[in-house]
């Protein structure tokens, strides 16, 4: 009743936005629900998506890739989409999250044309994490499976030369870890130790760049032990096969101090 007199009373304008508002609770605000986001053509989220990555904008562009795999799975654009998430985690430096996206798209497309741009990339995502010497070499590890990977299933690649590039170089990582935990045997008194990486070395790595060093603290080792014979037949060879090295001179040095005292 007093809100009958209310409304007599207010001014029509103030009565009329009363009503409009009793009108709007009474429906249930259904006006103001938002509107359902509209499915987007693959081929337009693929445009937005590139552009967003071309801007770096990637929490953006990998919106628009994730939507097409998971709106238009069946449509051409899902597998390049797929990488493309992977790739937006890679060029953030989130290596865990593009390796996940990047094996997911090999398990479902080991045969795609751009298959072994993501098997590379998948290996780059381990390079990238590579650990200083000192530290652990799992990961180096797995880049040289995954590089290896690449150069057999698909061996006409055009990443395929830089494939094997990279497994030289991840190769000649782990022969340096193993030449400095002989070395950290060698200075701490167990030369029996540091023989076992040394000679590792010089069997599983022969063509890396630490094989001169090894040579060389191989025969410190030998000399350590009382093995003569053993030591100049390592510093001949360094000075014979190595001698533009650092090794390689002071082993000819060490040759030659030998021959100074006999």
């Amino acid at each position: 009743m007093y809100g009958l007199i209310l409304m007599r009373e207010a001014p029509a304008p103030v009565v009329r936005l009363l009503l409009a508002g009793l009108l709007v609770v009474a429906g249930g605000c259904g006006w103001l629900r938002a509107m359902p986001t509209p499915i987007l053509p693959p081929e337009e989220l693929y445009q937005m998506g590139e552009n967003d990555l071309g801007r770096k904008r990637y929490d953006e562009a990998r919106t628009s890739f994730k939507r097409i795999v998971e709106r238009h799975a069946n449509s051409s654009w899902a597998p390049r989409a797929r990488f493309l998430v992977g790739e937006t985690y890679y060029r953030e430096g989130d290596f865990d999250k593009a390796i996940k996206e990047l094996d997911a798209f090999m398990a479902f497309y080991p045969r795609h044309q751009i298959a072994d741009l993501v098997q590379y990339r998948l290996a780059m995502s381990y390079y990238d994490q590579m650990k200083p010497v000192e530290q652990d070499q799992v990961i180096t590890s797995k880049a040289i499976d995954q590089f290896k990977k690449l150069v057999k299933e698909y061996p006409e690649s055009r990443y395929a030369t830089d494939a094997l590039a990279k497994i030289d170089l991840c190769r000649g990582r782990l022969a340096q870890k193993e030449v400095w935990v002989a070395t950290y045997y060698f200075n701490g008194g167990n030369p029996r130790a540091a023989r076992q990486r040394l000679e590792l070395v010089l069997k599983e790595y022969p063509g890396t760049l630490v094989v001169p060093e090894a040579l060389f603290l191989l025969a410190e080792v030998n000399l350590r032990e009382g093995r003569t014979e053993e030591a100049g037949e390592l510093l001949r060879r360094l000075g014979s096969e190595f001698a533009h090295t650092e090794w390689g001179r002071r082993a000819i040095q060490r040759l030659r101090a030998q021959s100074a005292q006999n």
